[in-house]
């Protein structure tokens, strides 16, 4: 079958080869961890244990600051199949997950839901992806997932052309974080950690402060101030920002309070913010570390 389920619209038979995001249509994971560096609504404290976070590999956006570029690039050797990832969700469960974290999960749609056909946890499910997406593939979740944790990059069509070779990234980008309302129309919280609904993340970029003022206008605009929104300071020059001249260097601190204060401004109820200090490589996963992969995919 030819693959239609990302905006890439590559047309590839991933049966046969790979697709613009890298990968065949097996599942490829890239690290299984317990996860503390989320939101806290999402990792829990710091006794917690922390959230189930599988890392897949490839990606269909391939932005030039990547920090996970390591893993975003392609394939790894970490294969799965559906029963496997099922498994994969029943034993992080056993072992005490707050919830279970699929990141940069947009190309394995499909596989994913078969997945949780054959096994559905009994915490949450959370879609933790970068908004580049169909709408009509997100709809499609709406019995399989809690939470959607989703990026909103870019307003500006032409940033996003350049940093991620998306110039679509805003259409697609607002109508899928729609329709994850949709899915999601309610925010649950229980206990300091959150069951059912969708939290917003932008990542705030050097030079770049009239997009992230874009970017929160239409949240506030479209879906209200209620909406939990994470303003993130972790931008690092990596993977190819440094044949980007105006994003090769780190944030100032004067360009993130600006994009803080405009938060607040709006009147945004629910938002999360960073320290500075989480600009810093100790924070990317070892992705060299293959940890619990074989183990949680026996049977």
């Amino acid at each position: 079958m030819n693959c239609n389920i990302c905006p890439r619209n590559c047309k590839v038979d991933r049966t046969k080869q790979k697709g613009y995001c890298g990968c065949t249509d097996l599942i490829s994971i890239s690290k299984i961890m317990l996860h503390h560096w989320e939101e806290p609504i999402i990792s829990g404290g710091e006794t917690a244990k922390g959230s189930g976070a599988i890392f897949f590999s490839g990606c269909n956006l391939k932005c030039v600051y990547c920090q996970n570029y390591e893993i975003s690039a392609g394939e790894s050797k970490n294969l799965a199949s559906a029963k496997e990832l099922a498994n994969i969700f029943k034993k992080l469960e056993l072992m005490g997950a707050l919830n279970i974290n699929l990141v940069t999960p947009t190309h394995f749609t499909k596989q994913i839901i078969e997945a949780l056909k054959i096994y559905k946890p009994k915490i949450p499910i959370i879609w933790n992806s970068s908004g580049y997406e169909n709408a009509k593939e997100i709809k499609k979740l709406k019995q399989y997932v809690d939470v959607y944790l989703v990026d909103l990059k870019y307003m500006d069509n032409d940033l996003a052309k350049t940093l991620s070779n998306a110039s679509d990234y805003p259409k697609q980008a607002c109508q899928t974080i729609l329709q994850m309302r949709k899915n999601q129309p309610i925010d649950v919280i229980e206990n300091g950690l959150l069951e059912k609904g969708l939290i917003i993340r932008h990542l705030v970029l050097p030079n770049c402060y009239e997009n992230s003022v874009q970017c929160l206008d239409w949240i506030k605009e479209k879906l209200g101030e209620n909406t939990m929104v994470s303003v993130m300071s972790q931008y690092l020059p990596c993977h190819k920002a440094s044949a980007y001249e105006f994003i090769n260097r780190p944030l100032k601190p004067i360009e993130y309070k600006r994009i803080v204060a405009y938060l607040n401004k709006l009147g945004f109820k629910n938002g999360f913010i960073q320290e500075l200090t989480s600009a810093n490589k100790a924070y990317i996963p070892d992705f060299n570390d293959l940890d619990i992969f074989n183990e949680l995919i026996k049977n």
